[in-house]
């Protein structure tokens, strides 16, 4: 009962992205732009940080603790924007199905990769039989979305 709430969250943050792929997706076609889809979504998500930040009165970080940080860890726009322009790209052709089911294995692939070898500072969580059967019927879900 305790995860019932941030449980709900995940699941509306799923729904959140494939309607945010999609809707870039028809952005791309009304724009005949990739790219401009792209920066629109980029920048009405900026917009919002904007007014999230305000709105909590959230004082932005001081030089010296930007400076104190590693240089890898201000590339996730960069991650960001990679998804962004191939879902731009791909929806239309795969279907959000196929492609929400592609990158949900993309990211479970990565992400038990990571736990693994505590790749950027997570804490080690080794590959065990569940979680490499849990692989195998992702990938096996992905075989039939795709048929």
């Amino acid at each position: 009962m305790l995860l019932l709430i941030p449980t709900g969250f995940a699941v509306l943050a799923g729904i959140s992205v494939v309607t945010q792929q999609i809707l870039n997706a028809n952005l791309r076609t009304a724009l005949s732009s990739a790219a401009w889809s792209g920066f629109a979504s980029y920048f009405v998500g900026l917009a919002c940080m904007a007014f999230l930040a305000v709105i909590l009165r959230d004082p932005p970080p001081s030089a010296g603790v930007m400076l104190r940080v590693p240089w890898w860890a201000w590339s996730g726009g960069l991650f960001g924007a990679i998804f962004i322009g191939l879902a731009i790209v791909l929806v239309p052709q795969l279907g959000a199905a196929t492609f929400i089911a592609l990158v949900v294995t993309g990211q479970m692939l990565a992400s038990a990769g990571f736990d693994h070898f505590g790749l950027l500072g997570l804490d080690r969580q080794p590959l065990d039989a569940t979680r490499l059967l849990g692989i195998a019927l992702l990938v096996g879900g992905v075989v039939l979305i795709r048929r």
